[in-house]
């Protein structure tokens, strides 16, 4: 056989690797046409959820209610102070159960469910204290009120003083045995000597409210009555107020009631009301800050 000369095996050499060059790069060319995409997205994706941190979860509200037993006269101011509270408080609701101071405290000795309770006089709380139903060292002695007597404002009597209502032909008091404001009345009229007489003409009502509602209609010719009542009505005016030394101080008190299952939520809205935000609120009304 003849040999091969020497250029064109050098020449045959240099084709081989040249053919074998382009196939490396068009199979580089290939694998990165192969990065789809999808592919592209995905791991971006994956970087920027490994760079950006997840957010802490949203921690939910305690929600709270806490349920007050308080006397009809206060249902004006503590309605107002509701959402006062309630916005400071987030999470935390107040209900409400107005009435005769004697019958919510009634409610309460027979179990029902009551955080707070707030009576229009001392006498309803004392009666409960003495039962154990209220919560050691909860008790604020709030606000005073005074005892007033009332006629519509078109009266044509000549009522002009305790001691000038039985010549009302109708009386509106509150019941004696539940509402502090009777209470009070028959203290005023035991002291002036006129009570028995006062009786024959008296009717009488489940709660101040009521009083209030029959003298404004015009349903009673006077009624005995709260200052904080007679200014809530543009259709009473008062004539006097209880004479000196004729009546008791009309004290209520505030207090956590034993049973409650919240008592450190009910003790925080108890002490809220000795502020003066809440006070201010219950001046306004009428109400006596007791100091």
């Amino acid at each position: 056989m003849r040999k091969m000369k020497k250029p064109l095996l050098l020449t045959l050499i240099m084709l081989v690797m040249l053919a074998a060059g382009c196939q490396v790069k068009e199979k580089n060319s290939d694998q990165a046409s192969a990065v789809t995409p999808e592919a592209t997205a995905a791991a971006t994706t994956e970087a920027t959820e490994t760079d950006t941190p997840t957010p802490e979860p949203t921690k939910e509200v305690q929600k709270t209610e806490i349920l007050i037993a308080a006397a009809a006269s206060l249902q004006n101011a503590l309605e107002e102070i509701k959402p006062l509270y309630e916005g400071a408080n987030p999470g935390v609701t107040l209900t409400f159960t107005f009435g005769a101071s004697g019958s919510l405290q009634e409610q309460i000795e027979q179990g029902a469910p009551v955080d707070v309770f707030m009576s229009a006089a001392l006498k309803q709380m004392s009666k409960l204290e003495g039962e154990g139903l209220i919560l050691d060292g909860s008790k604020k002695e709030l606000l005073e009120n005074k005892v007033v007597l009332i006629v519509p404002n078109d009266s044509k009597l000549a009522i002009t003083s305790f001691e000038d209502i039985t010549k009302a032909k109708m009386i509106g008091l509150g019941d004696p045995a539940s509402v502090p404001v009777g209470q009070y009345a028959e203290e005023v009229f035991t002291s002036l000597g006129n009570l028995e007489e006062v009786k024959k003409k008296a009717t009488y009502g489940k709660d101040v409210t009521e009083v209030l509602t029959w003298v404004a209609t015009g349903n009673v010719d006077a009624g005995v009555v709260y200052a904080t009542d007679a200014k809530s009505s543009k259709d009473v005016k008062v004539v006097a107020e209880a004479p000196e030394g004729s009546v008791s101080k009309a004290i209520y008190p505030a207090a956590v009631v034993k049973a409650s299952k919240i008592p450190d939520a009910a003790k925080a809205f108890v002490d809220y009301l000795a502020t003066d935000e809440a006070m201010k609120i219950f001046e306004n009304y009428g109400f006596i800050a007791n100091k």
